[in-house]
């Protein structure tokens, strides 16, 4: 199978059962996107085959194990040479607590969420980043107080619903 796979309207459906949930039986899954078994555990695996499914993992209620701190970052790099976003970016890769790394368009040029144990976590490893001479001209923090909801799931069938 070639990245070159097309998907139709039911290995989009495939994959929004999927996302919701990844531990559906494929007798489940057949039944939820109206094909048998069969066919539909091949569909699955030429995903699988061809990228479209990256992995499986456990979504974790963190509540659950204790506190935590999420804060959303703003940063604006001095330079804006390929090379200086690529060191940024590796950077913060090796950080654990960066869960997530956008280069975004507007008045900053990242946008990252970091998870942490507390507050002194995080100062720690903003102080860490600063000390590494990245090249961050400067960083806005936003402490997440409180996240009314959270969605996992991409409305797969609402972006991609025009495909045969």
């Amino acid at each position: 199978m070639t990245a070159a796979y097309k998907l139709d309207r039911i290995d989009i459906k495939i994959l929004a059962v999927l996302q919701r949930n990844g531990r559906i039986t494929n007798v489940e899954l057949a039944d939820e996107v109206n094909l048998s078994p069969s066919p539909c555990l091949m569909r699955v695996k030429k995903l699988q085959q061809a990228g479209y499914i990256s992995g499986y993992s456990a979504q974790i209620d963190l509540a659950r194990l204790g506190p935590t701190l999420t804060v959303f970052t703003e940063f604006t790099l001095k330079n804006h040479r390929q090379i200086d976003f690529a060191r940024f970016q590796e950077a913060l890769e090796k950080i654990e607590s960066c869960v997530e790394c956008h280069l975004v368009s507007g008045g900053y040029d990242y946008l990252a969420k970091f998870v942490t144990a507390g507050i002194d976590d995080y100062q720690s490893i903003m102080e860490g980043l600063i000390d590494r001479d990245l090249g961050i001209n400067k960083y806005f923090s936003f402490v997440v107080l409180k996240s009314p909801f959270t969605k996992q799931h991409i409305p797969l069938s609402r972006l991609f619903d025009d495909r045969d």
